[in-house]
């Protein structure tokens, strides 16, 4: 196996977006913070459609933040208008009150490899409470969400 097969992530969810006009600058190409925009669906996306905890309700009624701490980027490639992005998320470390994501913005999805890399993150969100802003662990439910992710990335 080579290193490269080994350093791989595991995937834990993944889903695609098709590149809009609104996402483009004048050059006809995703203008850069955009693809931070689409970073922080694909998150809220994968704690509700894939974790089963509704992000609107973690930070709403339940009080219970996600901030982002600490955001690497690597831009690869263009992307422009109408191609469809294939974004990957991956857990790279999960503690007490701190998760640590691998996300892939991939171009498009029919293509025959996933190493059309267009950005790469790495995010560190930390788990607190939206009335003091303190760290504080995570609740169980949602443990037990990135629990069960992080087994079916094992």
């Amino acid at each position: 196996m080579s290193a490269e097969a080994v350093n791989m992530p595991q995937w834990v969810y993944q889903r695609e977006e098709l590149v809009r006009f609104g996402h483009c600058d004048p050059a006809g190409i995703v203008f850069y913070p955009r693809y931070f925009e689409m970073l922080n669906a694909v998150v809220e996306d994968w704690f509700t459609h894939s974790l089963g905890v509704d992000y609107a309700q973690l930070l709403g009624p339940r009080r219970v933040g996600m901030p982002t701490v600490h955001l690497s980027s690597e831009f690869k490639r263009v992307s422009r208008m109408g191609e469809r992005l294939s974004q990957r998320v991956a857990i790279r470390k999960l503690g007490r009150t701190s998760l640590t994501l691998t996300i892939h913005f991939d171009g498009p999805a029919h293509s025959a490899a996933f190493d059309d890399g267009r950005v790469a993150f790495e995010q560190i969100l930390v788990c607190t409470n939206l009335d003091s802003h303190k760290a504080q662990p995570f609740p169980p439910d949602l443990r037990a969400a990135l629990e069960r992710a992080q087994g079916v990335s094992a």
